[in-house]
């Protein structure tokens, strides 16, 4: 793609004065339509050493009310963000609707200079694509508008600026030996930039390859494309979507096979005495096996969902005692909060990842998209027809990462659930447990479990499947669940 670039282009001087005080005026302008249709913005930039990203972005942002932009500069990841996924630090800071970030430097940065300095291999530099273009698309998915520039220059205009930095004292601060070698090394950066281009440029977020030799045409060309792709995206905004039609799952997940919830059997118990020394025995391993957790840096997630009263709080509690309080957090999923509403869905759930060696416990999970969310209308069809895909890709780049990912749905059936909402409501200490939105997500238990079976038909993979907790006896589940995890644990080591 860089063979492309016609590095020779000039701007007429006088021509871009003018054209670049209108330009500025509109993009001042067009902030304020961003904020009303909610129109969140990503815009970033990547290139050589040297070719003006800096004085590019500080240029752009002028035209914008910092109240409503940020400006984000990458460094490499340091040590805290080399303990999370590759992309954690990236979803941790994209904007809220109607709001626009700029990054100098980015997720790019993982497959270009990294790639050469690294000595990645193609499989890794393949997987990390793969990461960013589902990591763009889901974004561009929900509504986000991804702008990619790429500002060129020739290895030899490139040491020019470098020797002309070095040359003031002001400046020659700027110029690092690792920049020299870059120079040096020129043509295999080279390669590692045009091939990350040509994989990365997508119809949802492409590239835009600025020759950045003239400045001012730079600009000129920057502050074009960004109004231009703005007032395409406020438009496509207005445009109603259509109500999508059965729920199709692309093939590239193995899926495992789920058995109904009608189907499920309910009438194992434990007895007290059984109980006791089985949940004994059990959180004792666990306790052991956190240890080792930690020392081989494997992260641990549990997700916990199902019926109102089926015990996942009781069930939470029996695993929390067996760890270590240093090294876990359990996480109680409630209504998203207002800045959790003005974001991608999955952002408060990639903010709430553990460290490696650390567990991370969910009651409730990121499957609120295809259950409340879903049958409460709190998302358009659009939005929890896709989720399926997007909670597979979230749940695959999670165990590429190395987590131990397991997924609980605890299950009781009606007869039980209402003995449970009657005994709440019938005693004092209880009745904080029981809400009126229990009684009527009660009374749409068929909907419900019709999207339940969806969710396990859909989401059981083969590297994050489903385990149906029987919790009838909440004895019986809870030895169940601890079973489970340190089977998970005792099959990873």
């Amino acid at each position: 793609m860089l063979d492309q670039v016609n590095l020779n282009k000039k701007a007429s001087k006088e021509q871009a004065k003018s054209e670049l005080k209108r330009l500025e005026e509109e993009l001042s302008l067009i902030q304020q339509e961003i904020k009303k249709e909610k129109l969140p913005v990503v815009i970033l930039f990547d290139g050589w050493g040297a070719a003006g990203k800096g004085s590019m972005i500080a240029d752009l942002i002028l035209n914008f009310d910092p109240r409503g932009c940020r400006v984000i500069s990458n460094a490499p990841a340091t040590d805290e963000e080399r303990r999370r996924p590759l992309l954690w630090r990236y979803w941790r800071n994209i904007p809220e609707y109607g709001q626009i970030m700029v990054l100098d430097r980015s997720w790019y940065q993982d497959i270009s200079t990294a790639r050469v300095e690294d000595g990645l291999s193609r499989e890794t530099v393949l997987q990390r694509i793969g990461d960013i273009k589902i990591f763009e698309r889901q974004l561009t998915d929900d509504g986000y508008l991804v702008l990619k520039f790429f500002l060129h220059i020739s290895k030899k205009e490139q040491k020019k600026r470098f020797d002309k930095l070095e040359g003031d004292k002001n400046t020659e601060w700027r110029v690092t030996e690792t920049d020299r070698r870059r120079n040096r090394n020129y043509e295999d950066y080279y390669r590692a930039f045009d091939e990350m281009l040509e994989y990365t440029d997508t119809p949802n977020a492409p590239w835009h390859l600025i020759p950045s030799h003239d400045r001012t045409l730079a600009k000129l060309e920057v502050y074009h494309t960004v109004l231009t792709s703005i007032r395409k995206a406020l438009a496509q905004k207005a445009v109603p979507q259509p109500a999508p039609g059965k729920v199709m799952i692309p093939q590239t997940f193995t899926l495992v096979k789920m058995p109904e919830l009608a189907d499920v059997p309910l009438d194992n118990a434990l007895g007290k005495d059984e109980y006791n020394r089985k949940l004994k025995k059990l959180q004792a391993r666990l306790s052991e096996l956190h240890n080792v957790l930690y020392r081989e840096k494997i992260p641990v997630i549990i997700g916990y969902e199902g019926w109102d009263a089926a015990g996942k709080g009781g069930n939470i509690k029996r695993v929390a005692a067996a760890l270590d309080p240093r090294g876990y957090d359990v996480h109680p999923i409630a209504s998203p909060t207002p800045s959790e509403l003005a974001h991608q869905y999955l952002w408060r759930f990639w903010t709430r990842l553990p460290k490696d060696g650390h567990v991370a416990i969910f009651d409730r999970t990121w499957y609120g998209r295809v259950m409340v969310e879903r049958l409460e209308g709190f998302c358009t069809p659009q939005a929890w027809h896709r989720a399926y895909q997007e909670i597979n890709e979230f749940e695959r780049v999670l165990t590429e990462w190395g987590a131990i990912v397991l997924k609980f749905w605890l299950h009781i059936d009606q007869d039980e659930q209402l003995r449970r909402f009657t005994d709440r409501q019938n005693t004092p200490s209880k009745q904080w447990k029981i809400t009126d939105e229990d009684w009527r997500n009660r009374e749409k238990w068929p909907l419900y479990e019709e999207a339940v079976n969806d969710m396990l038909r859909y989401t059981s993979t083969d590297f994050a499947p489903w385990h149906i907790i029987q919790s009838q006896d909440k004895k019986y589940g809870r030895i169940q669940a601890l079973e489970l995890i340190i089977s998970a644990i005792e099959s990873r080591l």
